[in-house]
């Protein structure tokens, strides 16, 4: 870190937040409603879109090199949607509210062009191969970036270059050193240590009976990160490389091209009706689960992996967050901070490459924190053996407290040091963590996971009910719906190809495309 104390470069890192939410009813079960027409048209709006289901909304903050600024946009957008939400209420957690019956589920639309329609086709597919539950979970994802000034000041410290592909090594290294390190966050922040017995249907599991409608394991974290969450037995056995750019690239490749067997027994089409886009591992580059994935903003059109196969890397984007449900916007100011001290400690850290051992022991790690991260005598796997969790972490973080260091300095003391002490004493104490003060009230109360999460979802609807959007931002907003709906309706009567010939050329990977 030598070299990097006072630079002002530190203090201008750019942020985005992907929130996912349910919208629910006020009896906490699924909204099968429409996305509201107060939202404008999810195919086109830049802030309030859907993921997996109509019932399944997307709240997405734009670039902000202040974290504060980032989640007072991402607090108005909150507002907007309570606002708008009528008689219904946003789900806090990231495990999804009690459902009655998988094909209730309403899976997500777009309007009539091609491109909504190969969104629509996409999450047919994760339905089939999936099953329409398991994407209700939804999650925070926390995007960061490294701004030109501190790649120029590394590059001046490590002799090298300051180009795009020193940039790729460096955004690679860090997701190396993140996925080593990545079990201490959902050590941390899991917030998901029960689910509704209703999510568990027709599931095998190794959960526990908190109650007859509730679910847990008596020291887990984020169930939503392990198998019953985003994992996948067919994508685990496919080894992503972090190594380089290119071997990123090709290790991709077959899983986006090469047909699954089990995917291929489901089928692409029946007819005219689509199963899913195609039979590879993967449809399409978001469907690959990761804690943290390598991002660059693609062309229309243009395929994410040709994207950064023709510029490089331009951020990353952490998938391992749960949504915090003690917080109305489902992350903190401070969280979001530490996460800053966290990605620079990665990108700071020495990491000469990921070996096939080491994925499947970061693996092994991370559903080891899933189930058991609140047990004190838990061990995770290292290259030299087994180490218990608490003694690691408290390595980690005080590497993070040097970090902090350099933060502080160029923020005016702004308490980075502070807030990775409070990490230190979850560690010291796991009853301060977000999954035991979850479980712990539902003990003390005798209340249901889906109780719980109801009396959360008012409290938070109540809370951002009180906050109003000045007349100027509320404009802002209505205009976003009114122009996204036009957008739509553009994007619709521009369609000139079929839908098979779009598909077609969407999936080729052709370099003119």
């Amino acid at each position: 870190m030598r070299g990097l104390q006072g630079n002002p470069a530190l203090a201008q890192f750019n942020h985005g937040i992907e929130r996912e939410a349910l919208r629910i009813t006020p009896s906490g079960t699924l909204a099968l409603t429409d996305h509201p027409t107060a939202f404008g048209a999810p195919l086109t709006h830049p802030k309030i879109t859907t993921d997996f289901s109509e019932a399944q909304l997307e709240l997405i903050t734009g670039v902000h090199e202040s974290v504060e600024s980032c989640l007072e946009e991402l607090a108005d957008i909150h507002t907007y949607i309570h606002h708008h939400l009528e008689e219904e209420l946003l789900w806090p957690a990231s495990m999804p509210c009690g459902i009655s019956d998988e094909d209730v589920i309403p899976i997500a639309r777009y309007g009539d062009s091609n491109a909504a329609r190969f969104k629509e086709i996409y999450r047919e597919g994760l339905g089939h191969r999936y099953g329409r539950v398991m994407q209700t979970i939804s999650g925070i994802h926390f995007n960061f970036s490294v701004p030109e000034a501190l790649w120029d000041t590394l590059s001046k410290i490590d002799g090298t270059s300051s180009d795009q592909s020193a940039r790729n090594a460096g955004y690679l290294r860090l997701m190396r050193n993140f996925r080593k390190n990545s079990w201490l966050l959902i050590y941390l922040f899991g917030a998901s240590p029960a689910v509704c017995a209703s999510f568990l249907r027709n599931r095998e599991h190794n959960l526990q009976r908190l109650d007859p409608s509730t679910c847990y394991l008596p020291f887990a974290t984020s169930l939503r990160m392990g198998p019953l969450g985003y994992q996948s037995q067919e994508q685990s056995l496919h080894r992503v490389v972090y190594n380089s750019l290119p071997e990123y690239i090709d290790s991709m490749m077959p899983a986006l091209t090469q047909t699954h067997p089990r995917y291929a027994r489901i089928g692409i089409r029946n007819g005219d009706v689509y199963n899913q886009l195609t039979d590879a591992l993967l449809q399409v580059e978001a469907e690959l689960y990761a804690g943290i994935r390598a991002k660059r903003k693609a062309e229309p059109g243009e395929r994410a992996l040709l994207a950064m196969q023709r510029r490089g890397i331009e951020y990353v984007e952490v998938r391992c967050l749960d949504a915090d449900p003690f917080e109305p916007l489902g992350l903190s100011v401070s969280t979001a901070k530490f996460m800053d001290i966290f990605l620079l400690h990665a990108l700071l850290s020495s990491n000469d490459g990921e070996t096939a051992v080491q994925a499947a022991r970061n693996l092994d790690n991370q559903l080891s924190t899933v189930h058991r991260g609140r047990d004190p005598g838990l061990e995770l796997a290292t290259a030299d053996g087994r180490r218990k969790l608490v003694n690691w972490a408290h390595e980690i973080l005080e590497e993070c407290k040097l970090v902090a260091t350099l933060l502080d300095d160029v923020n005016d003391g702004d308490g980075s040091q502070s807030l990775v002490e409070q990490q230190v004493e979850k560690v010291r104490d796991p009853s301060h963590t977000p999954a035991a003060k979850l479980h712990q009230l539902m003990v003390d109360r005798k209340q249901p996971f889906a109780s719980l999460g109801l009396e959360m979802a008012f409290e938070h609807h109540e809370t951002l009910m009180r906050r109003n959007l000045p007349t100027e931002r509320q404009s802002q907003f209505d205009d976003l719906a009114r122009q996204s709906v036009a957008a739509r309706e553009a994007i619709e009567a521009a369609d000139e190809k079929s839908f098979e010939a779009y598909l077609a050329d969407y999936l080729s990977f052709r370099e003119d495309s």
